[in-house]
């Protein structure tokens, strides 16, 4: 992304605006930042634009996802190791404190660090200083970190879990990320947007989505958030047969999720109804028209027409 580039933030609902204008303020700023919010709700991309938007914009952006590596890995990530410092280092690996130099890191899922990571990261935001594994030099760290957790950290901190002077210095300017479900005005927004990024990769520029499934998609609750809905997205467009999208291509677990919508949307017109019961006849039939327009109760040159009309050549 150059650096003349802003990462796009979809914003309608005034929760989703509010957030925007708090992102802009505190992208300038130093801080820690403790950005919380449910999976799959967008934290991450609210980090990247919170670089994107400040000073460090063109210094490197790196993460690292606390929960999906071992204790060990995770600090050798972090902070790097000498040559020898364990089992398997059989070099020196500079860590993402180093590298980060005066961009930002990420902690993604800041509650999964061990107790001794917990330490560690503590020194490193009270000093500015860390030390790789293994190692001696003391290092400077020029970074600005930003911590993201769908954990309730005051819950874990009172379990025992969590550090309670970690979690003040983390939370010194805490950002949260409002569900999908408690900010429906984004969803036609987000949808439209993905919805074009899905068309260029599954070669479908003319898919666009139903009347029906547009409400459908504003009266589900989204507990996945952004993520599930582009899943579903992607889902609808590789088995859409046509160029509108229809709530049939979702799996009925969010039609029936929906609520009142998704009864109407479920609900078809008889013309497809009727194409469905024609080429399920002629499939039968192995494609004999007089035997299919027997079964039908029609002409044969009905059945002609009507094959022509839907299609099924």
């Amino acid at each position: 992304m150059s650096s003349t580039e802003r990462l796009p933030w979809i914003a309608q609902d005034p929760i989703s605006i509010r957030l925007f204008e708090l992102a802009q303020k505190v992208a300038s700023a130093p801080t820690t930042l403790l950005i919380t919010g449910e999976s799959g709700s967008g934290k991450d991309h609210l980090a990247r634009l919170i670089h994107e938007l400040g000073p460090r914009r063109d210094a490197p952006f790196l993460k690292i996802d606390c929960a999906s590596l071992p204790p060990q890995l995770v600090e050798s990530e972090l902070f790097g190791h000498e040559r020898g410092a364990f089992t398997g280092a059989v070099e020196r690996k500079t860590g993402r404190l180093e590298l980060g130099a005066n961009g930002t890191i990420v902690l993604d899922e800041v509650a999964a660090l061990s107790a001794e990571a917990q330490s560690k990261l503590l020194r490193v935001l009270q000093e500015k200083a860390f030390e790789r594994l293994g190692g001696t030099e003391t290092l400077q760290i020029e970074a600005r970190l930003i911590a993201l957790t769908n954990t309730d950290l005051a819950a874990a901190v009172a379990a025992g879990i969590f550090r309670e002077d970690l979690f003040f210095r983390l939370n010194v300017l805490p950002l949260g990320v409002p569900p999908l479900r408690e900010r429906k005005a984004d969803i036609l927004l987000l949808a439209d947007q993905l919805l074009q990024t899905l068309r260029t990769v599954h070669n479908r520029p003319d898919a666009q989505l139903s009347e029906l499934t547009r409400r459908m998609l504003v009266a589900y609750p989204w507990p996945g958030n952004v993520r599930e809905l582009r899943n579903a997205l992607e889902r609808a467009v590789v088995f859409s047969k046509s160029i509108e999208i229809t709530p049939q291509d979702f799996p009925e677990s969010i039609r029936a999720a929906a609520g009142g919508d998704a009864v109407l949307a479920g609900l078809r017109s008889l013309e497809a109804i009727e194409r469905d019961v024609i080429a399920q006849t002629l499939e039968a039939t192995r494609y004999h028209i007089s035997r299919s327009a027997q079964i039908l109760g029609i002409s044969r040159k009905t059945l002609l027409e009507k094959r022509k009309k839907y299609g099924l050549q």
